[in-house]
């Protein structure tokens, strides 16, 4: 079964939105720069309120390692979620601290030929428990997903999807699971009509 995860919940309604339709994971992000920023206050308040059979990911971007740590210990995190330069020693580092699964983001961006074969290397290399592949740090787009045939371990696709692209990217990939955000969005906040529809496609309702 494919896993889902919808990410950039930050109000309480979007809690009580997932809560209704139970996705396997949600995410707290905690990258400043974006407009859907929690702080790890927040996060916490918003932990309490979400269905303990959710796992809850807190998406970071070369974060420090202490407050990521912190908020792992603290249980408002169950995954942590890295899109910035994080090598295999700051993840084995926050491997031996937390014990939490970590999900490693790549960017494929506009790789090709020599470049790209690279970042399949580096992928199939990582040591996170599983990887994110993305066109852009939340950049919203599709990318090509025939870049991704190389890949052989499993991994979320992320970027641009929605429930009119959804089959699509099942059909044509087969990943691990599907990481939605600005897909399950009208004007920036979480819709929930879009969310049941996604929910749908993957037979969860």
């Amino acid at each position: 079964m494919t896993r889902i995860k919808l990410c950039g919940l930050f109000r309480e309604e979007d809690i009580r939105m997932v809560n209704r339709v139970l996705p396997d994971y949600c995410g707290f992000v905690f990258y400043d720069k974006s407009h859907r920023y929690v702080d790890p206050e927040r996060a916490a308040e918003l932990k309490a309120m979400l269905d303990k059979r959710i796992k809850a990911a807190g998406v970071f971007v070369d974060h420090d390692p202490g407050e990521i740590c912190s908020l792992a210990e603290k249980k408002v995190i169950d995954l942590i979620q890295l899109h910035g330069h994080e090598d295999s020693d700051y993840i084995l580092g926050l491997k031996e601290r937390t014990g939490a699964e970590i999900i490693r983001a790549f960017q494929t961006g506009k790789k090709t030929g020599e470049e790209l074969s690279a970042l399949i290397r580096e992928i199939e290399e990582c040591p996170a428990d599983i990887v994110l592949i993305d066109s852009g740090k939340g950049s919203g787009r599709v990318f090509d997903w025939e870049l991704l045939k190389d890949i052989k371990r499993p991994f979320f696709l992320a970027g641009g999807l929605n429930a009119g692209n959804m089959k699509e990217a099942l059909e044509s990939v087969s990943p691990y699971g599907l990481d939605i955000s600005s897909g399950i969005e009208t004007e920036g906040i979480k819709d929930e009509k879009k969310i049941r529809e996604v929910m749908k496609i993957l037979g969860r309702m």
